[in-house]
């Protein structure tokens, strides 16, 4: 039997299906509320019951005391609900509400995605999770005190693993380590999440998404986090490349395309070979918008890759009428000293 929730102060309500505890039903629902490992072992998922009753379920009783059970806590990531309920819990709008964590990880997976891209999965801890907004990033911390930042291309759903898509920089010392030497077990640390790269969610305006080469990361990130959370806001991506190889992951923006209407994808490259064989869209990946648009003024734009496309985007965009104010860009510095995302 299901039961609905209220969440407190903000008014929200989800329904509960029976053996899904509180927090996976409010994810599930789109709202997201704190947590940490989803594990009953940290208590940042701690929340107060103000009416109605929960199972706690399996909670460590140093997690959650019976002081704290007397009181009305319980903890989300494992209490289900029993009847209805009312839930005191402060909820997760933007990235200062969530911790920035400096954490272990193992590589999880490592996959030649193209020849000088590799998609990379990361497992974390057993007991720990990471919390993060779509579109945010981590910050690798290497032996040599140096740090490498690499956009996370999951959405927070989906969060057993963390996926980055790195690109092989010329010169790069960690990209060139990530295509030679690194191998699946390794460890690594990170800090994050970080940047405020995220989806705005409380606007209804249609949206123009524009990935050049791996900065279709974050991008994937926002898109799978719409489709899960249901926002039906019409979005059109477009993704440039150079060539057709360095699309790749072609198949799953045809994928969004073909499977909801609201979702359009224009692939476009600037320098197809004849091995290509190439029959679609050419040029500056910006310029393809402008092509399209007469009028960007009642439109949001999301835009993420290298620093020159971004600040054509930005200057382009607003001069077809877009409020500066709604536009929002991750910027990839492909320098190799930097070696950033």
């Amino acid at each position: 039997m299901a039961h609905n929730v209220t969440l407190q102060p903000s008014g929200h309500t989800y329904a509960v299906p029976s053996d899904t505890t509180l927090l996976q039903a409010a994810l599930d629902a789109g709202l997201t509320l704190p947590y940490g490992c989803r594990d009953r072992a940290c208590g940042a998922c701690k929340g107060k019951v103000t009416a109605g009753q929960v199972d706690h379920g399996k909670a460590e009783p140093h997690v959650l005391t019976t002081e704290d059970r007397a009181n009305g806590y319980t903890l989300t990531c494992c209490a289900t609900p029993l009847s209805d309920v009312v839930l005191e819990v402060h909820e997760v709008s933007s990235q200062k509400d969530i911790p920035v964590k400096t954490m272990p990880c193992r590589v999880h997976e490592l996959r030649m995605a193209a020849e000088d891209v590799m998609v990379m999965k990361l497992k974390l801890p057993t007991n720990e999770r990471l919390q993060f907004l779509a579109g945010q990033y981590i910050e690798f911390l290497l032996p040599d005190g140096k740090r490498r930042a690499f956009s996370l291309a999951n959405a927070p759903h989906e969060d057993d693993l963390l996926e980055l898509h790195l690109r092989l920089i010329p010169g790069g010392s960690f990209t060139a380590q990530v295509f030679s030497t690194m191998k699946v077990k390794d460890i690594l640390r990170f800090e994050g999440p970080l940047g405020t790269f995220r989806l705005r969610e409380e606007s209804n305006k249609p949206m123009v998404m524009i990935a050049g080469g791996t900065g279709f990361a974050p991008i994937k990130a926002l898109i799978e986090h719409a489709i899960h959370n249901h926002i039906k806001r019409p979005i059109a991506l477009y993704w440039g490349a150079k060539n057709r190889a360095e699309l790749y992951l072609p198949e799953l923006p045809q994928q969004w395309a073909a499977a909801h209407p609201h979702i359009s994808y224009v692939p476009v490259l600037s320098e197809p070979t004849a091995a290509d064989a190439w029959t679609g869209r050419t040029g500056f990946v910006h310029e393809a918008v402008l092509e399209d648009f007469a009028d960007l003024s009642g439109h949001q734009a999301y835009v993420c890759g290298a620093p020159v496309m971004v600040e054509a985007a930005l200057r382009d965009f607003v001069a077809r009428g877009l409020p500066a104010d709604e536009f929002f860009a991750d910027i990839f510095s492909y320098a190799a000293k930097a070696e950033k995302k």
